[in-house]
């Protein structure tokens, strides 16, 4: 690890533990802003850190950044940190200088996008489904048909129509109907420059939020498993008990390897195999891990004055979003079918790049 990524780190986990105790996190699940919390963010220029410097940013990488997210995800931050930093980076890459404030993105598919119109100028006529924290956002980026090509929008919730939504976790997750409104656009780009970045990039905020979640569910229920007393022993010592937090151990384990290969390989050609990987693996692991620190808990863990179901109400809500588990392992399977059997392992030991680009779906 870097020692910009270590100051990086402490900066942002003295922010957590000073903004995002428990009570706090419920607070804003009950539908109230945090306002304190978006400002220590922004004052330490962490929403905008993969920006250039150029456009205001620090230009920072995505290793960087997911390193950061794991971190928001096992204090259950509750702000939209991670679409800001999505939806910044996006914005920059089409050559558009991010607004201040929270920013989301239209998580849409590649193969269902929004077609860009014309009045005065260029305008978005769409209804945006299940945008994190869309009513919050100063800015929405959206990837929209433009011709034959796509590119990357800039617009203002204030311009659409608002029905407001949330997630199992107590996010928002709202539409938002536009009728020709307003936008700014950046330079036509390729389809796979941008609207499989969204996804690809959408789904690694997911993964790395998951991490976290689930290091916070697995040190609560170790922490648990000591603490708890049943026929005169804790219950940390019955053999049931080890075997399940072994397994989730384990899966926890196999999460972080994957999250850290794939944000090292990022930049790099066939970036998106890694990534697609971690995505496929993280989700794989988000619902029994979730499972197994309920199952530790017992009852306990079921009631609402209990913190773990901040963990693992995010872990359920997060793992389909941007991209299935299943949705990621059939782009790794068309992948490695398309290769043949004889590429798997060079490929894994990386003594061959990789795809540039990757399959359709």
């Amino acid at each position: 690890m870097s020692e910009m990524r270590d100051m990086l780190l402490d900066s942002a986990r003295r922010i957590f533990a000073d903004y995002c105790a428990p009570a706090k996190v419920i607070r804003v699940e009950q539908g109230e802003w945090p306002a304190e919390l978006w400002q220590a963010l922004e004052s330490t220029g962490l929403p905008l850190m993969l920006v250039p410097e150029s456009l205001g940013g620090s230009g920072l990488d995505w290793a960087d950044a997911l390193a950061l997210l794991r971190l928001s995800g096992r204090y259950s931050t509750p702000v939209p940190l991670g679409e800001t930093l999505l939806a910044a980076d996006l914005l920059a890459r089409a050559g558009i200088t991010p607004p201040a404030g929270p920013l989301s993105v239209a998580p849409a598919c590649p193969g269902d996008l929004p077609r860009l119109g014309n009045g005065d100028g260029p305008v978005l006529s769409a209804t945006l489904q299940r945008v994190p924290w869309g009513r919050y956002a100063a800015g929405i980026a959206a990837v929209v048909r433009d011709g034959d090509g796509r590119r990357v929008v800039l617009v203002d919730p204030a311009h659409g129509v608002i029905e407001e939504g949330v997630n199992l976790a107590g996010e928002p997750r709202d539409g938002i109907s536009f009728e020709r409104a307003p936008v700014r656009f950046g330079e036509l780009l390729p389809e796979a420059d941008v609207s499989f970045l969204l996804r690809m990039y959408g789904a690694l905020v997911r993964a790395a939020q998951m991490t976290g979640a689930m290091d916070r569910a697995l040190e609560l229920a170790v922490a648990y498993a000591g603490e708890r007393e049943q026929f005169g022993r804790p219950i940390g010592r019955f053999q049931a008990i080890q075997q399940q937090l072994a397994v989730m151990t384990g899966d926890v384990a196999a999460s972080s390897a994957a999250l850290e290969a794939a944000g090292e390989r990022l930049g790099r050609e066939g970036a998106w195999f890694f990534a697609a990987v971690a995505c496929a693996r993280i989700a794989e692991a988000a619902g029994p891990a979730a499972s197994v620190a309920h199952q530790v808990h017992g009852a306990m863990g079921f009631t609402y004055e209990h913190s773990l179901h901040l963990s693992t109400r995010r872990l359920w809500s997060w793992r389909e979003e941007f991209g299935s588990e299943r949705e990621w392992g059939e782009r790794i399977g068309r992948s490695l079918a398309a290769r043949g059997a004889d590429a798997l392992w060079p490929l894994l030991t990386e003594t061959e790049t990789g795809d540039t680009q990757p399959p359709p779906g």
